[in-house]
């Protein structure tokens, strides 16, 4: 990691300041965050928080927090499955600095593990080459027997705990005019947005619930997206003796850079921990495919070690529980699952071999559900959601709202007369609610029938109505949105 790559990536500077601080510190020298702070385009105080929240990189074996038996195991496995040779290519996959590498190709050695070949000349220094020996390559195939993981080294358990504390959602304070932004353009009522904000800032869980719809799976996610702090990833951690990967690129969003620093040789290289990844918070989202199992760590037989699980690549994040009631696992099950973690904000996790450890849990959990709260969980389980939220369908002017924004996306006039064919249509021959998906519903269906006709977008009557009939099915017609099967 890069001191200027962390700057940009939390915003204090562009790569204009960062152009500007190169050619200064030709001149005078120094680190680049000094010349940033000498050109007055950052404080020092701005730096010295981005430097101090970042992990630092080890100095020893002993700072690592992992034995040196277990790192000697991973750095030979690296070794032998990429065919690697030098001290660098070492460091650069197992994320620790090269002084710490040394220490463990010295130890390697006088295992009789690794010998030298001499040097190799790589442009501006040279590098020693190494290559097992027989008894180094013996070595490595007995490591990948006791497990597969080949890749960054891992942090300690109790390292990660620490990281999680020190980087919990609550500490991100999301200011109301930020809140107000991010629901600008999403029709809804002022008290609900009011209500919603101390929720987010708790970053406890919150309940959204309410007719089918009507805007709740998006107004989790706007609430997921508000949040802007950099949070550290670890690549994976041990825990007594296992590696439990966490860090997974589907889920977490790195902020630096793929080619950070190529193009930047000025840039002094600070001492920062490359086992741990500078991320977004984390967002997941989970429906009816849920299980019980995807909440407990997941064991791979063959490679033997662990994936964690869901919520736990959620920590100092978002995790979505959408369309909650219609998981394959039953909301009794999944409520037990969850009560003591939401209340005492720490879970408990088991290793294959019995060992229980825990880690903080830590994460804006939001449950979203068309269902009955009621009927879903018992008090002592509504307790302890603090923040529960009904989204309930527009009333006549905020569906024309809804109408006219979405129309006028595709290039549509939404007039009140089109709004009273639909109306008509919804409420007084078919006692339909009102709801915040329609309208966009309508209006694709208004733009794929032009479409085929060969005709430019626009509204009609005919062409409205054979949109409506695509809203539901003749069998729910008369009977209500209760019971009608909207499609």
């Amino acid at each position: 990691m890069l001191i200027g790559d962390l700057l940009m990536a939390h915003g204090l500077v562009t790569p204009e300041d960062i152009d500007l601080a190169l050619h200064r510190q030709k001149e005078y020298g120094g680190r680049l965050g000094d010349n940033l702070v000498a050109l007055g385009v950052i404080s020092q105080d701005q730096v010295d928080k981005v430097v101090y929240e970042a992990p630092q990189a080890p100095k020893t074996i002993e700072e690592t927090e992992i034995s040196t038996s277990d790192l000697l195991r991973l750095l030979f496995k690296v070794i032998y499955v990429n065919s690697l040779e030098t001290a660098s290519q070492f460091a650069a996959l197992i994320k620790l600095p090269v002084p710490v590498v040394n220490r463990l190709v010295q130890e390697g050695g006088d295992r009789k593990f690794i010998e030298s070949l001499g040097t190799a000349d790589q442009s501006a220094f040279s590098e020693t080459r190494y290559v097992l020996t027989e008894l180094g390559r013996k070595f490595a195939l007995e490591s990948l027997q006791q497990n597969q993981y080949v890749g960054p080294a891992p942090v300690s358990l109790r390292a990660y705990q620490r990281r999680i504390e020190q980087q919990k959602i609550s500490n991100e304070r999301v200011e109301q005019q930020k809140i107000d932004k991010s629901f600008e353009k999403l029709v809804v009522a002022d008290d609900f947005v009011r209500r919603l904000g101390p929720g987010i800032n708790a970053g406890k869980s919150i309940l959204l619930y309410g007719p089918p719809g009507n805007g709740k799976t998006t107004v989790a996610e706007k609430v997921a997206a508000i949040f802007a702090n950099i949070i550290y990833i670890p690549y994976c951690f041990e825990v007594d003796g296992q590696i439990v990967k966490v860090f997974d690129p589907a889920i977490h969003k790195p902020v630096l850079p793929g080619s950070s620093g190529q193009n930047r040789t000025g840039l002094r290289r600070e001492e920062f921990d490359g086992r741990w990844v500078p991320c977004e918070r984390p967002i997941v989202i989970t429906g009816g495919e849920l299980t019980l199992e995807m909440l407990d760590l997941s064991f791979n037989a063959h490679a033997k070690y662990y994936e964690a699980p869901l919520h736990v690549k959620a920590s100092n994040g978002t995790f979505i529980i959408d369309d909650f009631g219609r998981q394959l696992v039953s909301p009794e099950e999944l409520l037990n699952r969850w009560i003591v973690p939401l209340e005492s904000r720490v879970d408990f996790l088991k290793l294959h071999t019995g060992k229980s450890f825990q880690l903080p849990f830590d994460e804006l959990v939001i449950f979203s559900t068309n269902l009955a709260p009621d009927d879903l969980m018992d008090p002592a389980f509504l307790r302890r959601i603090p923040y529960k939220l009904e989204t309930v369908g527009p009333n006549k002017e905020q569906y024309f709202e809804i109408f006219r924004n979405v129309a006028a996306g595709q290039g549509l006039e939404m007039t009140a007369e089109i709004l009273d064919i639909v109306i008509d249509e919804l409420q007084v021959r078919n006692s339909f609610d009102l709801a915040c998906y329609q309208p966009k519903f309508i209006v694709d269906q208004v733009v794929a029938a032009c479409k085929y006709r060969g005709e430019k977008p626009h509204f009609s009557e005919e062409l409205v109505t054979d949109a409506l009939k695509n809203l539901y099915t003749s069998s729910a017609k008369g009977v209500g949105q209760t019971a009608a099967r909207a499609l």
